[in-house]
């Protein structure tokens, strides 16, 4: 068995962590799922949905907060599975279908990136199908090119493109507030709300796009073995994060609706745009959709390092291939899970369309990652206790009740997603049981 002897690099301080953490939370979701979360709606009550989104991203952040600070390594989930279960028992079982999803999932968030920033260049001109497929997977190889170095050169980078993103949020933001109208979208929020079962139906369905917006806040915790000074800075950086783009995303949306109104908006794939356009002109417009690209292109950058970091854990501890255990020799990165993760990408970039990604890539991480972390949390306060935790997350266990009810809400709401979701967890289960014989040692 190999000797995997090189080490992750601790270079990433809490600026870095959380530039990453909230670039890979933007991108190009709040863009092109805003008016798709109206449309599903149907009314001013839209906003709801990203009021889910962030309460359910606020008690998840606390749970991610108390495990990623007491076990800062690479791989985050897979690591906390592991240990919240066992080594020697479920937990062995449960970080391999995590880092199994991974393979499917992480391209799918990838891709779903990509295929978004495509869609999105139509805005100037349309460019057709198979032009969009090209730029998406030409995105993809982009990004694997830039992530080809040195850890402390990619946290600079993040920062750049993080800088890019508060740009175009203050520039929405402060173009609604010109207008003098943005809390009348919260005054007519509750015009026709019937609490039946059409409504929460639709909440459900509207919170699977606000959620996808909000996935992100946890991506320091992939790269928990290259932060410094864990402990702290894991929880501040996730925290500041989730409650910095809550406020963003309820500026962007109040801003926008408060100047065309919620029935014209959704109905428009490109309302972010055309809301500058009539504020500030056509010029103006252009320049925001640059600023959009840019913003989407930073996601996929913070997107694909975090996940890349997870079959490398696993691979080093002997719980997966060990092929994807092996750095970089020069530049000490986890290079055969980048290359692996991104190649895949590039496939689903030409495959899928953006709303089935988006189902996809919620159903298929709610049960074994969201869910059964949630529940491991419960399992190691029982067994440990929780003296020795360096952070411990407010109010327990009320953030667990809230996340593990609104997860199964969501995944339900996900539809036939779910299903498929079901479908890849049982045959990773038979490959797992299969397998292991072959390829998996005993896990130290």
């Amino acid at each position: 068995m190999p000797n995997h002897t090189k080490e992750l690099n601790r270079k990433i301080g809490l600026l870095q962590a959380t530039a990453i953490n909230m670039t890979d939370m933007v991108g190009i979701g709040p863009f092109v799922v805003l008016y798709m979360v109206i449309q599903i709606s149907g009314g001013p009550h839209f906003l709801y949905a990203w009021l889910v989104g962030a309460g359910l991203s606020f008690a998840d952040a606390l749970i991610w907060s108390e495990l990623g600070a007491k076990y800062p390594l690479a791989g985050g989930s897979y690591n906390f599975l592991k240990v919240a279960y066992g080594k020697e028992k479920w937990g062995r079982l449960l970080s391999f279908l995590y880092v199994w999803q991974t393979l499917i999932q992480a391209p799918l968030v990838m891709a779903s990136a990509a295929i978004g920033f495509a869609e999105y260049v139509s805005f100037f001109y349309p460019i057709g199908f198979w032009n969009e497929k090209l730029i998406s997977g030409g995105l993809i190889i982009l990004v694997i090119i830039l992530l080809y170095r040195k850890i402390e050169d990619i946290g600079r980078l993040s920062i750049v493109l993080w800088i890019s993103m508060l740009i175009l949020f203050s520039w929405i933001i402060i173009g609604g507030f010109s207008q003098g109208h943005m809390l009348q979208p919260i005054v007519h929020i509750n015009d026709g709300l019937v609490l039946d079962q059409i409504f929460f139906v639709a909440l459900g369905q509207a919170s699977v796009k606000t959620i996808y917006s909000f996935l992100g806040y946890y991506n320091v915790c992939y790269l928990g073995g290259e932060i410094v000074n864990p402990g702290k800075n894991i929880p501040r950086s996730m925290l500041i994060s989730v409650i910095g783009i809550a406020i963003l995303y309820f500026a962007l949306n109040l801003s926008i609706t408060s100047v065309i109104p919620w029935k014209e908006a959704g109905e428009n794939k490109y309302v972010v745009s055309q809301f500058i356009q009539t504020i500030s002109g056509g010029r103006s417009a252009n320049l925001a959709t640059l600023l959009i690209l840019v913003v989407a292109f930073s996601s996929l950058f913070s997107a694909t390092l975090g996940y890349s970091r997870v079959p490398y854990a696993a691979g080093k501890d002997g719980a997966f291939f060990p092929v994807f255990a092996k750095l970089h020799p020069t530049k000490n990165f986890p290079v055969v899970s980048l290359l692996f993760l991104g190649s895949l990408a590039f496939v689903f970039s030409f495959l899928f369309k953006m709303k089935h990604a988006i189902d996809g890539i919620l159903a298929m991480r709610i049960l074994v990652q969201f869910v059964a972390q949630a529940i491991g949390v419960v399992l190691l306060r029982k067994r440990n206790g929780s003296s020795h935790l360096p952070f411990k997350m407010w109010l327990y266990p009320l953030p667990v009740v809230v996340s593990v009810l609104i997860w199964i809400y969501i995944f339900i709401s996900t539809g036939q997603a779910a299903f498929w979701a079901i479908l890849f967890i049982g045959a990773g289960l038979g490959i797992f049981f299969l397998a292991k014989q072959w390829w998996i040692r005993e896990i130290q």
